[in-house]
């Protein structure tokens, strides 16, 4: 498996992924599929931060992405949607693909990225809780589960309420 950043052809396997990794049954489009492609379109994407895995023939397997929100009026990372197709799961693809984005936002200087995920899972990538950073999450009902992850140029003076991006006040 390879990691590396999202190309221009990538964007159709892309929709694959989140398409398998997300369905629900009834052959409805999981809304993860257009949400992607609206961050896409949306002046806080971050290409160096869409990043793809691929598997032995080349075909894309996972997708993770981080995006430009803020907390407080700061600058900060919303990390999601993070899809892996179903063949590939229990495989390690997640994982390596959380590391990658994680280095690759720190690489860039960012202070932190914050997710909305399960709280058994995500702390083992070293997310904690955001009301331990003082963060609100957008939604009350979300704090058990809404994390953050600090980076290197992470600043305790960075609180207040998280905003994602645009596209996700579309879900």
């Amino acid at each position: 498996m390879i990691v590396r950043r999202e190309g221009p052809a990538d964007a159709a396997d892309i929709a694959v992924v989140h398409a398998e990794a997300f369905a629900r049954g009834g052959g409805e489009i999981p809304v993860e599929v257009g949400l992607v492609e609206a961050l896409r379109t949306d002046d806080a994407w971050l290409p160096a931060l869409s990043l793809v895995a691929t598997g032995p023939d080349g075909g894309v397997v996972g997708h993770v992405v981080c995006t430009q929100a803020a907390v407080g009026g700061e600058p900060a990372l919303a990390l999601g949607p993070l899809g892996v197709r179903p063949a590939w799961q229990g495989r390690g693809v997640g994982q390596a693909l959380m590391h990658a984005v994680l280095g690759a936002a720190d690489a860039l200087g960012e202070p932190l990225v914050a997710l909305l995920g399960h709280p058994g899972y995500y702390p083992r990538f070293g997310f904690r809780p955001a009301t331990e950073y003082g963060i609100v999450p957008p939604a009350p009902e979300w704090a058990e589960a809404f994390q953050v992850r600090t980076l290197g140029a992470y600043r305790p003076e960075i609180r207040g309420p998280f905003a994602y991006p645009a596209p996700f006040a579309e879900l």
